[in-house]
């Protein structure tokens, strides 16, 4: 690991032992490792015997439905008035995967007037300060790397089990997209084999991850390459942009365009990769790049957003998604010579 500042991961354990009703959230739209993350947290709480709860903001995908204990998630979207008095009952509050409460979006408010002491551990640059703890690290793969040093630097070693492991692994797997990307440093390989020792089938987390998608989803990821992927040779650039009628053409959920994003990277020459998915009431912004091309820079100065040096996420609310689109490509020229590399 590597930081900045010194991690207190005494304060974080101190805490942790006081506390008799903790509250764990994740962001919006949650991934796999802030659900591998948030429930292989919730096993290890409660094999401490404390009360647990895990909270998200809205649904996720289907396939990370059948991590152990995934029953026992809340949903803010649909049970409101239950995680209220979650809030109110909780002395802890455990935030993971994201570093900013406004990423939680509508519990954010209550989150920063709770009065529980708050920690965060995550691995996106810019943690904001209203946080008692902070363990972030940008160095790491995935939060679920990060959470398992804090698990063993607070000495809670003792109390990893098998379905702690599986939601941590689920966690690694997914943020390095099979260990395909951000895991160059041994130690992450270290600790997935420290998971796996505890009776792990790889195989079958892999297939229930990434093997798992409906026949609709498979039809859709075809018309998005076939007819909405978009290349620009001359700025190394990939795109692929999918409105609301498109999606319900496709009888779209919550996850099916996982992943999406990264296919026009497998293209030769392309180095920058954008995914656009008309919401509601906004249009969905992700990022993808290669080597030194900062795209969390990208996102965050011509739209709403942040994220990694290599992998990005955000929003526009003003622009429709044509505008958007075309906003995209005309920013393109001032990143031409980073865009342009080996």
């Amino acid at each position: 690991m590597q930081s900045n500042i010194p991690f207190d991961f005494n304060k974080v354990k101190e805490l942790i032992l006081k506390s008799e009703n903790i509250c764990i959230v994740t962001h919006r739209n949650p991934d796999g490792d802030a659900i591998g993350s948030s429930l292989g947290l919730y096993h290890v709480l409660l094999n401490m015997n404390k009360k647990v709860k895990v909270i998200v903001p809205n649904e996720y995908p289907d396939y990370l439905q059948w991590l152990p204990s995934n029953e026992k998630v809340f949903n803010y979207s649909t049970q409101k008035d239950e995680v209220k008095k979650i809030f109110e009952s909780a002395n802890l509050l455990i935030s993971l995967d994201f570093n900013e409460l406004k990423r939680t979006e509508k519990f954010s408010e209550q989150l920063e007037n709770i009065s529980a002491k708050k920690i965060l551990i995550d691995h996106h640059p810019y943690p904001q300060d209203i946080f008692d703890v902070k363990i972030s690290d940008i160095s790491v793969s995935s939060t679920a790397e990060l959470l398992y040093e804090t698990i063993i630097q607070c000495g809670f070693e003792k109390y990893l089990s098998k379905n702690a492991a599986i939601c941590l692994f689920t966690g690694l797997l997914t943020d390095t997209i099979s260990f395909s990307v951000n895991c160059s440093n041994p130690r992450t390989f270290e600790i997935a084999s420290k998971l796996l020792a505890f009776g792990l089938n790889k195989e079958y987390i892999h297939k229930k991850v990434f093997d798992n998608y409906s026949e609709s989803r498979i039809k859709l990821l075809g018309y998005a390459l076939s007819k909405k992927m978009v290349i620009i040779p001359e700025y190394n650039t990939g795109y692929i942009w999918l409105t609301t009628d498109e999606q319900k053409q496709f009888d779209f959920k919550i996850g099916d365009s996982e992943g999406f994003v990264n296919y026009p990277l497998s293209i030769k020459g392309v180095n920058f990769s954008a995914l656009f998915m008309q919401r509601d009431d906004h249009i969905k912004i992700s990022f993808r790049s290669r080597g030194n091309i900062p795209v969390n820079e990208i996102i965050k100065t011509h739209f709403t957003g942040g994220g990694h040096k290599n992998a990005a996420g955000g929003e526009e609310y003003k622009l429709n998604i044509a505008e958007t689109v075309k906003k995209f490509v005309s920013i393109l020229p001032q990143y031409a010579d980073v865009l342009k590399q080996d």
